[in-house]
Order: structure tokens, then sequence, then C-alpha cells
């Protein structure tokens, strides 16, 4: 069977982040720069090899000043450490969605992740290309890849949690 090679739709695809504030509120973060790239035989997904990178610098919560902290070496040492990466190394049919397993590194430490992945299925947009979409999801703990950075309030309370949830949404595009 022959290869098919998957660019993505950023005007349809969103990466984002989100981790618990003073542990009573929720921020939710994302990045503006990334690439995704799939590779499968035909359009069998559970076949295919996903890259993703996403640029530290396009670090976006809606405040600067936090976006700042977290592209220090505080967090995720921009400076030396540009990107987060995946490389997939196995998509495997869970009943009626999917386990993602792979690499990720952040900040230079790379650890094996599996990833909940919603198939949404593939269609044919109105302008002729055919389009598959994702939803993925799954938690990290952000101590593990080095990003031990946080503080306590008066009371003892930690302002950062440990656990981080990933939500994405991707489209990818058949290339020709």
């Amino acid at each position: 069977m022959a290869t098919t090679k998957w660019g993505f739709d950023p005007m349809h695809s969103e990466i984002q982040f989100k981790v618990k504030h003073l542990m009573i509120t929720t921020v939710t973060g994302s990045f503006k720069k990334y690439s995704i790239e799939a590779e499968t035989e035909g359009d069998d997904f559970t076949t295919g090899k996903v890259s993703f990178t996403a640029d530290i610098d396009s670090i976006d919560t809606g405040n600067e000043q936090r976006d700042g902290h977290l592209k220090s070496a505080d967090f995720f040492d921009g400076a030396n450490h540009p990107q987060v990466k995946f490389n997939s190394t196995r998509f495997e049919k869970s009943g009626d969605d999917y386990k993602l397993h792979g690499d990720l590194e952040i900040r230079g430490t790379v650890k094996p992740v599996v990833l909940n992945v919603e198939y949404g299925g593939i269609v044919l947009d109105p302008y002729g290309q055919t389009k598959a979409g994702f939803t993925v999801t799954g938690k990290i703990s952000r101590k593990e890849f080095g990003l031990t950075w946080n503080a306590a309030t008066e009371a003892g309370q930690i302002v950062v949690s440990d656990e981080v949830k990933i939500n994405c949404e991707v489209q990818l595009v058949k290339q020709a």
C-alpha cells in the first residue's frame, strides 16, 4: 500500500495545555507556532507515524508576564530548549477511540507518554482537500520533564500544580 503524507491545517487546529493555579482555578495556555506531520499507509492511521514540534517562544496564556516566566529557565528554558517535540511510536485502536504512544521531549528530557485520541473521521472539504480530524487529550507530570519551579502561599498552598492537561484539536490535510 502507498504511503500517504499528511500536513496540518493551522486554521482548524489548536494545541492547548491547562494547569491548576493555587489549586482553585485553571489557567489555559496554547502554542501559536507549531508543526504536525503524519505518514500512514493509505488512510489507515493505526499504521501511522506522527511528529509534532511547538516553539516555546510562541506560548500564549493571555498574560505577557506569565508567558515570559514560562519561557524562562524556571519552566521551559526556551533559550536552551526552544521546542517541545513529540514523535509517535504506536497508534492503537482502543474501543471506539485510539491511544497514541510516543516520546515527548520537553526541556531536553524525553519521556514516553500515552495520549487519548478521538478520531473524527475523514472528509473531502468543499475545495477538494481530504481532511482527517482528531481530538487529542492527556495528562503529564511537568516535574518529570524538569519543570519544577513552584512557590507556596502564606497558607502553604502550592501555586502551580504538577499535573498538566493536554488538549489538542487537529485537522490533517492529505498531501498531493
